[in-house]
């Protein structure tokens, strides 16, 4: 039987499955799994040009719908006059001020469908701008304000194989086949991808038909694969430059992408890079003079540092202004005096704001630039004509709120969860620092204690592995490890070997080696928290999702030490995986090769090599919808714990893609479900 819950349901039908649960969710003044629905995130904060507002993106769940929306929030830079633009269950998203700060671009669902909006900010009078079948996304003004660009799908026809007969008439007949002849043909979150290609268009700020830019059956707006390309527009107007992978290789090389350069008025086209590898997140500088760029020069390496670039504006002298970081740049943006470039990147489990000037001297501008739920991070920044900048700022007690920094000077504005916070009493978040086993490197990570944590008592201990597996923790708030904080538990999450923000040489520790030393990392880890005196070692548990998955799998096979195990949408299989996911070309990044040719390294390396050494109790747990790490690899390692008679239970949950996150409920029973199997497996005294 299929598990479908909704809003509360959850939490009262986690209660029922496993009793504990009742007692351990039964304070009001600690975290709870239902204040997902209390808490309400700051994201995407965009300053206008002359400095003096910003508006920003409020994302909320609502616990009648179980649906998560957002809405537009506005406020002047000095903190003042802090007002909605919009309200209501609604998706308001991706505002963009106008070139002289009068109008407010953004996309909304109000109407039925996401579409391109204009707000004009002294009247509050609002236009649709658009009134398209396949919804626009990654809007851009034109410098003199008349025009915005956007990606969107242009539909196509797919593959031809018959001319079908008509159904008589009345007849009902069933939904017709689906052909697909691409490499990727479903992706996580978009599900079984419509055939054609996103393009680039641009359409009147006053409304109007729509003119298509880009050209040819090439993804030159982006895909679903990696998100769609916002153009950025020439100082002058005339054109528009575009990250588009235009080779005819494009399947297999996904990443290879160029930086072009679109005319605006004929769509005539130049490329302005030439090289293997990705050419992004291009942005000209206000005089025109100049471009920057990310990427890397692709060498199949399981990760590469992306690095900023920055070229004259007809595509020569490119050079790397980031080589001494030796971190991934993110979201340059240029100085309105073209002094340099703004940027993100992550470094030691940290969101920073940097700032290079075009002949590579870097100099950090801000710290803790994140907004979420997740330690996972995700914070983003604007920056005004007056060199003022809005952000994101959270804490590991703080989800995040909206924050600017001028000369320097930073100053949070908002306090968007302030009663909420007023009420819990958060788990008290400590750095850890330790030696691994394998070869005394040193490894970074973070403790979360139970709120009223008491030194002399013990407590149980979860550790909490990250996916990707080149990602990074930090010192961020996460709902989930509150949560178990909350109901008892010691919680340890590190950044082993592979985790990225400490460079690409600790990176590539794991290259064609995943996964396999980043084990002794994790188990060091708890060794070091076991140290300090406070942890009951009978019972120590171990989940992880993801990478974070595949991790809690190799680990319990490895080491019979946790009396539990919580793999949630794991990789078990990775022949089988390389087949059925979403992500196929990963078979040259993270192997030597396609699997065929490299069976030996794809089963030493899988998760049925050595399962029949596990011993551990274990839940596993993926969505229905995960097209990243298919449901199937998780039924292969239920199915063969069952043939070995190891206790274990496979959840299922329904209209979930890769992270059982797109409806709260869901969220909460991910939560309920790994501490209600680790209270079931407890050592009583």
């Amino acid at each position: 039987m299929k598990f479908r819950l909704r809003g509360a349901l959850a939490a009262a039908a986690a209660s029922l499955v496993f009793p504990s649960l009742i007692f351990a969710q039964d304070s009001s003044h600690t975290f709870t799994a239902m204040d997902e629905f209390q808490l309400q995130i700051a994201t995407d904060p965009q300053i206008s040009p002359d400095g003096k507002k910003i508006v920003y993106v409020r994302r909320f769940a609502d616990p009648m719908t179980d649906k998560r929306y957002s809405n537009l929030w506005v406020i002047n830079v000095d903190g003042t006059d802090q007002r909605p633009l919009s309200s209501g269950n609604h998706s308001y998203m991706s505002p963009r001020w106008s070139p002289d700060s009068t109008r407010i671009a953004f996309l909304s669902d109000v109407d039925g469908k996401q579409q391109i909006y204009v707000r004009w900010m002294d009247t509050g009078q609002t236009a649709r701008v658009t009134n398209l079948e396949q919804s626009p996304d990654a809007i851009a003004w034109s410098p003199d304000g008349k025009m915005i660009s956007f990606s969107a799908l242009l539909l196509g026809k797919g593959p031809h194989l018959a001319d079908l007969p008509a159904p008589p008439s009345g007849a009902k007949w069933a939904e017709p086949a689906a052909a697909y002849d691409r490499l990727v043909y479903r992706f996580n979150g978009a599900g079984y991808l419509k055939p054609g290609y996103h393009q680039v268009f641009v359409v009147s700020a006053d409304g109007g038909a729509p003119r298509q830019v880009t050209n040819g059956s090439f993804p030159n707006g982006g895909s679903d694969l990696g998100g769609l390309t916002r153009a950025a527009w020439s100082p002058d107007g005339k054109f528009l430059l575009v990250s588009a992978n235009r080779h005819p290789e494009s399947d297999h090389e996904y990443f290879d992408t160029e930086v072009y350069e679109f005319n605006v008025a004929d769509g005539a086209f130049r490329a302005l890079t030439n090289r293997k590898g990705p050419d992004n997140n291009a942005e000209i500088s206000p005089n025109g003079k100049w471009i920057a760029y990310t990427g890397f020069d692709d060498r199949y390496q399981g990760h590469q540092t992306t690095k900023l670039y920055v070229m004259n504006r007809d595509g020569s002298g490119s050079h790397s202004v980031t080589d001494k970081l030796d971190r991934d740049i993110q979201s340059p943006q240029w100085a309105s005096d073209n002094s340099g470039l703004y940027f993100l990147y992550n470094d030691q489990g940290d969101t920073k704001i940097g700032f290079t000037t075009p002949d590579g001297n870097s100099k950090k501008i801000a710290d803790h630039v994140v907004s979420g739920t997740s330690a996972y991070g995700g914070g983003s920044f604007s920056v005004s004509r007056t060199g003022t900048i809005a952000f994101t700022y959270g804490r590991p007690d703080n989800p995040g709120d909206i924050a600017v920094s001028t000369n320097g000077a930073m100053r949070v504005l908002t306090a968007v969860n302030q009663e909420l916070l007023q009420q819990k009493a958060p788990g008290h978040v400590e750095e850890i620092s330790y030696e691994s086993s394998k070869d005394k490197r040193k490894i970074q990570g973070w403790i979360i204690q139970p709120p009223g944590f008491d030194p002399s008592k013990k407590y149980p201990l979860i550790l909490e592995i990250h996916g990707g597996p080149f990602g990074d923790y930090g010192d961020r708030f996460d709902l989930e490890k509150q949560v178990w904080a909350a109901m008892g538990y010691v919680v340890l999450y590190t950044n082993p070997r592979g985790s990225t923000s400490y460079g690409e040489e600790f990176a590539n520790l794991i290259h064609h080696a995943y996964p396999g030393d980043d084990f002794d990392d994790l188990n060091s880890g708890v060794d070091a928290v076991v140290a300090k005196g406070y942890i009951d070692t009978n019972n120590l548990f171990v989940t992880g999702g993801s990478g974070g998955g595949v991790l809690t799998a190799w680990t319990i096979e490895h080491t019979t030490r946790f009396r539990a195990a919580a793999a949630l949408y794991p990789v078990i299989n990775w022949y089988s995986f390389v087949l059925t996911s979403d992500i196929p070309f990963t078979a040259k990044y993270w192997f030597p090769g396609n699997p065929w040719d490299n069976t030996e390294q794809y089963m030493k390396r899988s998760l049925t090599d050595e399962v029949a050494k596990i011993k551990t109790p274990t839940l596993v747990m993926t969505g229905e919808e995960d097209y990243r790490t298919p449901i199937s690899e998780a039924e292969q390692f239920y199915s063969a714990l069952k043939l070995l008679n190891i206790e274990s239970v496979l959840v299922r949950v329904p209209e979930e893609p890769h992270g059982i996150g797109r409806r709260p409920s869901h969220h909460i029973t991910k939560m309920l479900y790994v501490a209600g199997w680790f209270d079931q497996h407890k050592s009583k005294p």
